[in-house]
């Protein structure tokens, strides 16, 4: 539960440092703030609603498409920059608090997959103690939200040091707007297995073909993104 609660934080403090990273340093500490005051709201808001969040396939599926969209989006709007001077990419940025929405956008979709991921894995936990919080058992929402408090430590830490790491490796930008768009496709599986729509099997999405399916592909764009930004590092040195 902690290591996929860390791994999950890590994706979602890597789209904040994309999303914040075009303002100025200042700014950028703010946005973060923002941020990860969002995602301990939404988080924790998630955690008491799951059981009725569950329920409504539609939500998922407007997560999905936030993802989705986002990721398109970005990876469009990076391409067209690329054949635009400096001046005309930065006059595209957007204000400070216009990241700061995009932010806590992300951050509630980010969380509902998080949480969906979370009681598909403490559910399957035994039980301890014989009450309920939000419909959860008292002693598998225990373990739910001491990995969502962890998630949010990793974080807290993490984000800021991924702005870094993209001023150094720009073309992380690019695996992260992928990846993105990647816990996106999840949701849309998420959906469909949904029990209300059953496009798919129910069962396919906690299916062990799936999962590391899933973990599989992220690894490799944000190992990809990596190897890519430090190639390109090494020629601009060597040229």
């Amino acid at each position: 539960m902690i290591i996929l609660e860390g791994l999950l934080a890590a994706d979602n403090a890597v789209v904040m440092a994309v999303m914040v990273k075009h303002l100025p340093r200042v700014q950028q500490r703010k946005a973060l703030f923002y941020g990860l005051l969002g995602a301990f709201v939404f988080r924790f808001a998630a955690l008491f609603m799951i059981t009725f969040l569950v329920d409504i396939w539609q939500i998922q599926a407007l997560g999905a498409a936030y993802l989705l969209f986002i990721s398109i989006k970005n990876i469009i709007d990076q391409r067209k920059n690329n054949h635009n001077d400096a001046k005309v990419k930065k006059g595209k940025q957007s204000g400070f608090w216009m990241t700061v929405l995009k932010v806590e956008l992300a951050d509630i979709a980010f969380a509902l997959d998080s949480m969906l991921a979370a009681v598909a894995l403490a559910v399957t936990l035994p039980e301890i103690g014989d009450f309920d919080i939000g419909g959860i058992n008292g002693g598998q929402f225990s373990v739910m939200l001491l990995g969502g408090i962890i998630g949010l430590i990793i974080m807290r830490f993490a984000a800021r040091q991924f702005v870094v790491l993209l001023e150094k490796y720009p073309t992380l930008e690019t695996a992260a707007f992928l990846i993105v768009g990647w816990v996106g496709v999840k949701l849309v599986v998420l959906t469909l297995s949904h029990e209300k729509l059953q496009i798919i099997d129910t069962a396919f999405p906690h299916s062990t073909l799936w999962k590391s399916t899933f973990w599989i592909v992220l690894v490799g764009i944000a190992l990809r993104g990596y190897l890519s930004g430090v190639r390109k590092v090494r020629k601009k040195r060597v040229g």
